[in-house]
């Protein structure tokens, strides 16, 4: 005798969150690979950069390009994809897709029609950033990339009083203004710390207070991609 409840069960498929290396082609999982494999169709951040690290694992799935630039207009097409009976894998040039990188939008269109979505775990910069900091990472809050120009300094003054150890994200070419900015908000011996090129031949991490890292990333030109960290407020 059945049941008068059932489930209607879908056709949609899958989209599938891979993070890929940060820096170190070795930190690739042995599942991202296999699903990669898998899928119907990945979608890239940019496909030369990925393309380099699909050759190396031997994946070829057909790309497509997917950024912040494109995002919003193919966003319809790859959820028709997937309903269509398509797996579908959204990857980025470097970490988890969605953190600081284009996803989300996507993302929460799948949510919202009802499309299985899977993150498999992974790579992403800023928790081996905060774990070697040394400062406290039982309370934290990701802040991304600051606002380069409108809203920058209201956001500063907003974490002034921020009791949570804060995470950024940085370019090269502000990371000093960045520190000498948090420094005029936050105080001069706020502690922090700086990492860069996380799991590449010249990975470094620099710990010292809002202007003694200023001052050391003036006299050292910064090179490479930055996670800063940066201790709560405390009174």
């Amino acid at each position: 005798m059945q049941s008068g409840l059932y489930i209607k069960l879908q056709t949609y498929m899958k989209l599938y969150v891979v993070p890929t290396p940060i820096g170190n082609l070795e930190d690739m999982t042995f599942r991202a690979v296999k699903v990669l494999n898998s899928v119907d169709l990945i979608l890239a951040e940019d496909t030369r950069t990925s393309g380099f690290l699909l050759k190396h694992y031997g994946i070829k799935t057909p790309m497509q390009s997917h950024h912040k630039f494109n995002e919003h207009k193919t966003l319809q097409h790859v959820v028709e994809k997937i309903k269509s009976g398509q797996n579908v894998a959204l990857i980025s040039d470097a970490g988890t897709p969605a953190i600081s990188d284009p996803g989300f939008m996507l993302v929460r269109a799948c949510v919202e029609q009802e499309i299985e979505v899977e993150c498999l775990p992974g790579a992403t910069a800023f928790v081996p950033a905060l774990v070697t900091s040394g400062l406290p990472n039982d309370r934290f809050c990701f802040e991304g990339f600051l606002p380069q120009k409108k809203g920058r300094q209201t956001k500063l003054k907003s974490l002034a009083a921020e009791s949570r150890t804060m995470i950024f994200y940085e370019s090269p070419f502000r990371i000093v203004k960045t520190l000498t900015q948090l420094a005029e908000v936050l105080g001069t011996e706020r502690r922090a710390s700086v990492s860069r090129e996380i799991s590449k031949l010249y990975e470094e991490t620099v710990r010292g207070t809002l202007t003694e890292l200023a001052e050391h990333f003036t006299l050292h030109p910064p090179k490479g991609e930055f996670v800063l960290i940066v201790a709560g407020y405390e009174e």
